[in-house]
């Protein structure tokens, strides 16, 4: 039988993938609180309720293009899941690009998100920008 805290985690991610933020909200609780520890794109910050995830996303669809999003391996021991992965964006006004890896820490408590942590393990530009 498949896990269900990571069922709830594929399920936000596949939102993610498709732009589809209102079904990425859906998945989290109403008290959530996301902490991300920021990147050269995107600032460190606090995120609470459905309006701060709504927010968040919001930002970084408006203002990234994704190019790839892999999350590569899932750690799951009761209701904490680990995701390991990376993902590969442009910003949009800059035309910059970065490639990074990352690790995500989720609670899920009753099918809901509660909490999510990431922090960045690497950053770095892609061949295109260093030349």
């Amino acid at each position: 039988m498949k896990d269900p805290a990571k069922a709830v985690i594929e399920k936000m991610f596949a939102a993610f993938r498709s732009g589809d933020i209102e079904k990425l909200v859906a998945t989290v609780s109403n008290d959530t609180v996301w902490i991300y520890h920021g990147t050269q794109i995107i600032p460190k910050g606090v995120f609470e309720k459905k309006e701060g995830v709504r927010a968040f996303f919001t930002n970084i669809l408006e203002r990234t293009e994704i190019i790839n999003f892999e999350p590569q391996q899932f750690i799951v021991e009761g209701n904490t899941v680990v995701v390991l992965g990376q993902e590969h964006q442009k910003v949009k006004r800059s035309g910059r690009e970065l490639k990074q890896k990352w690790v995500q820490i989720y609670t899920v408590e009753n099918d809901l998100i509660t909490k999510m942590e990431e922090s960045k393990m690497e950053e770095f530009a892609t061949s295109e920008e260093v030349n």
